[in-house]
């Protein structure tokens, strides 16, 4: 189905993020220990990426308030998730590190949701396969310039 022109930027924004969403809620289901909200995954996975983050540039890397992610912080380090350690260049400041729980958590996470999305694009006819395939590079570089204007402003 073609989007005339002007609509292809909400269509674009509302497949992305429904498919976000449903992504989300049927990986919800199925894990041991509670249940994680979106903004508490994408924090999980920040750190684990970047070992040593603070709660600042965490909060400005997922474009987030301050109080927002000391919050996750928080309940992730109450649930076993995140290390809290104080920063030995700045005692005021936090560096957040992730739990081997966490670790455990986000590889099962990852891998039940390349499995689900692995078994819906094998349901799509090989047009629709190649169709998403090529639009890989264009959704990067979407991402990438998203990226970039946020961190301009």
């Amino acid at each position: 189905m073609e989007q005339e022109p002007e609509n292809f930027p909400e269509a674009l924004s509302d497949a992305l993020a429904g498919l976000q969403r449903l992504i989300r809620r049927r990986l919800r289901g199925g894990t041991d220990g509670p249940q994680l909200r979106g903004a508490e995954i994408d924090l999980l996975r920040l750190v684990a990426e970047r070992p040593g983050l603070g709660v600042s540039e965490a909060a400005k890397e997922l474009y987030l308030a301050g109080n927002s992610v000391s919050t996750l912080v928080n309940q992730l380090v109450r649930d076993g998730y995140l290390i809290r350690e104080t920063d030995p260049a700045d005692r005021r400041a936090a560096r957040l590190l992730t739990t081997p729980a966490a670790d455990t958590r986000l590889r099962d996470w990852r891998q039940r949701r390349a499995v689900l999305v692995r078994r819906q694009v094998d349901r799509l006819d090989p047009a629709g396969r190649a169709a998403l395939e090529a639009a890989l590079p264009a959704l990067h570089q979407l991402a990438a310039n998203l990226h970039e204007e946020a961190e301009d402003s």
